[in-house]
């Protein structure tokens, strides 16, 4: 299956990566705007929240490969990001399980996207104690021969898909979004996050 590294995917994209023990990640793609491969939507107090990496954009403006998107850290995104999902989370059944972890990736300045959201990716696979080996492309191809869920990284022309509701921390005033981020579904089921990913289908 065919994947391309997003920002702590929505999960959707990790519905259809446990529908198998292999993926590959497009690392040869060009650099699309307004795609999950630089944001998340978490659940906040007032509803749903996007968070956005900066990067750095061509002052010529050619198309760029993905792989050499690098981030903008001149704005002080991580302490914002980190900080924003500490206030989303904080009360949910399982944060405190995984905060530790989780803050080292907001530390420090990660200079290529591609690299964080790789990451990104081995935190969740620790976190779930699952291991889905994944390899890299090594050249575009329009039309693999492979399955191809690239189109999941799109964030303009989400489908919308019938995944089973799970409790959420703000809930009662604004009821159940699907398809938010892994995270959001990591902090509040913890390990069986893993049973409610295997048990949905696209």
């Amino acid at each position: 299956m065919l994947f391309i590294p997003t920002y702590f995917s929505p999960i959707s994209q990790y519905v259809a990566m446990f529908q198998n023990d292999k993926i590959i990640f497009e690392v040869e793609d060009n650099y699309q705007k307004q795609t999950y491969r630089n944001r998340c939507n978490i659940y906040g107090a007032n509803g749903k929240l996007q968070l956005n990496i900066p990067i750095i954009h061509s002052k010529k403006r050619e198309r760029q490969k993905t792989k050499d998107i690098k981030i903008d850290q001149s704005e002080r995104w991580q302490q914002l990001h980190f900080r924003s999902i500490q206030m989303a989370y904080r009360s949910s059944p399982y944060f405190e399980f995984y905060e530790d972890d989780l803050s080292p990736l907001y530390e420090g300045n990660q200079k290529f996207l591609l690299d964080f959201n790789l990451k990104c990716h081995e935190f969740l696979m620790n976190a779930l104690l699952e291991n889905i080996s994944y390899s890299k492309t090594t050249a575009y191809e329009v039309t693999p021969k492979i399955k191809d869920h690239r189109y999941l990284a799109n964030s303009r022309k989400e489908a919308t898909y019938n995944f089973e509701k799970y409790t959420q921390v703000f809930d009662d005033k604004y009821g159940f979004i699907p398809n938010l981020s892994i995270l959001d579904l990591l902090f509040m089921e913890g390990p069986n996050a893993v049973t409610y990913l295997q048990k949905q289908t696209l």
